[in-house]
């Protein structure tokens, strides 16, 4: 939805540019290869400018031929700069241009995206509010009247109901996407500032034109705008709860490090239905753990970029689990309160593991065991075990036997409902084991024997 949102506007308006032409160009009402031919010029000369001037911005930036405080005006300037030069030389190509341009620096990983950012999201609230007051203001009372009618209802229910969701289904075909998602995103399509905009200008340009019921386009188009987002403002939390898709619990894990023994914890999370997200600044870890499907963001942690990524709203669970404790302890305190709502945990520190005294509430996995130890372990034994417990005092025997064996690291309890929980280094804290759950570890297998017959002896 949010890619939607996006791209639909450029789109929605060529479109509609593409009508006009063939409705201006065409007025014996055969087809002409004229539209198209202009069409096919706002798409070359919108694309090729964007591109071309996106590029030649960053690299301005990067060079630091422009000061800091002047960056948001020289910005700004270049984005007018370049819908105007791409305009001239296709009418109509300025909204492609910009909108390439914008793509493209949004993925040139530039140190200066950030401020660039914030100003635009700051001066986009202020000039579509402008907007809408004044395309608003183009619209009299007699026009709305003129569309006071049944037909009006109709084409607002077609639009909603069959038009939309046809749309949803069709593109999503073969995707990921569930029915209860397909049939969300269905009902969420507020139309907006774009539309609008094209409807007031084509509107007024083929009834100058005297196009015969061009009087009609404004107005309907400013009632579709106005009854999409009252009705999805006002129902899509709602409908949200009733299709299955409302977020009620934050069980998604963020895994600070993309290490190998991440990468294997973050695949077997997965693949028990929770949501992982790992993050690092290391690319080679990004890119492995990208080739086993895992969510993975290159970032570095000291960046506050995270906090306004949309990806991360159902993030609960926070695991620190890089080799540098310095950066583990940052993370806790800089991320807990925003992505460790239901744990936030990390790797105990060498000093920390020889002096158990010493052992934090926050710690991860086993107060015997830091990073390096986790890592001896993927290398030597790279699989997560389960094993079936029979009661507490099951429990707790085969984590006496993994406090004094190196080669074997317990990781989480999974319960008969096959939710898993996280094991801190408190881990005899853990109570009300059942039967049926299990205790899942890395590292070797447990010899089962051994510790049927420590149980005996005890």
């Amino acid at each position: 939805m949010k890619w939607e949102g996006i791209l639909i506007d450029p789109i929605g308006a060529l479109v509609a540019v593409l009508v006009y032409e063939f409705i201006s160009v065409d007025a014996g009402g055969e087809f002409t290869k004229t539209a198209l031919i202009e069409f096919g010029k706002i798409v070359l000369f919108g694309s090729t400018f964007g591109f071309t001037f996106a590029h030649a911005v960053n690299f301005i930036l990067n060079k630091k031929w422009v000061p800091h405080y002047l960056m948001n005006v020289f910005s700004l300037a270049a984005v007018l700069g370049v819908f105007v030069l791409s305009d001239v030389f296709a009418h109509e190509s300025g909204l492609l241009a910009v909108v390439v341009m914008g793509m493209v620096l949004g993925n040139s990983k530039s140190p200066y995206l950030k401020d660039i950012l914030y100003f635009k999201e700051s001066l986009s609230v202020l000039l579509i509010s402008i907007l809408f007051i004044l395309l608003a203001a183009n619209i009299n009372f007699n026009e709305l009247l003129l569309i006071y009618n049944w037909k009006t209802a109709i084409l607002f229910a077609v639009v909603v109901f069959l038009i939309r969701p046809l749309g949803v289904f069709l593109s999503t075909q073969g995707s990921k996407l569930k029915l209860n998602e397909k049939l969300f995103v269905s009902w969420v399509g507020p139309r907006g500032i774009v539309a609008a905009g094209i409807a007031s200008l084509f509107g007024l340009k083929l009834a100058s034109k005297g196009v015969a019921d061009a009087e009609y386009i404004t107005p309907l188009v400013f009632v579709i705008v106005l009854g999409t987002v009252l009705l999805n403002a006002t129902t899509a939390r709602l409908f949200a709860k009733l299709v299955g898709v409302f977020l009620t619990k934050s069980n998604g894990i963020l895994i600070v490090g993309a290490s190998k023994v991440s990468r294997l914890l973050g695949h077997y999370l997965e693949s028990n239905g929770r949501h992982v997200v790992l993050i690092d600044s290391n690319q080679s870890n990004i890119a492995k753990a990208k080739e086993l499907g895992l969510e993975a963001l290159s970032t570095n942690i000291y960046s506050d970029s995270l906090m306004d990524n949309i990806e991360l709203n159902d993030v609960g669970y926070l695991m620190a689990m890089t080799g540098n404790s310095e950066i583990n302890k940052y993370a806790i305190n800089k991320f807990s309160k925003d992505f460790g709502e239901n744990g936030s945990f990390r790797l105990v520190t060498a000093s920390e593991m020889n002096n158990p005294e010493d052992n934090p509430k926050e710690g991860l996995f086993s107060h015997t065991d830091d990073y390096n130890r986790l890592m001896d372990v993927t290398r030597n034994y790279p699989s997560i075990q389960e094993i079936e417990l029979e009661d507490q005092a099951h429990y707790e025997s085969l984590i006496e036997i993994t406090n004094k064996d190196i080669d074997i690291i317990p990781l989480f309890i999974k319960d008969n409902k096959g939710e898993l929980h996280i094991i801190s280094s408190y881990s005899t804290n853990i109570n009300d084991i059942k039967k049926d759950y299990q205790l899942v570890y890395l590292g070797k297998p447990f010899d089962v024997e051994n510790v049927q017959n420590k149980e005996a002896s005890s």
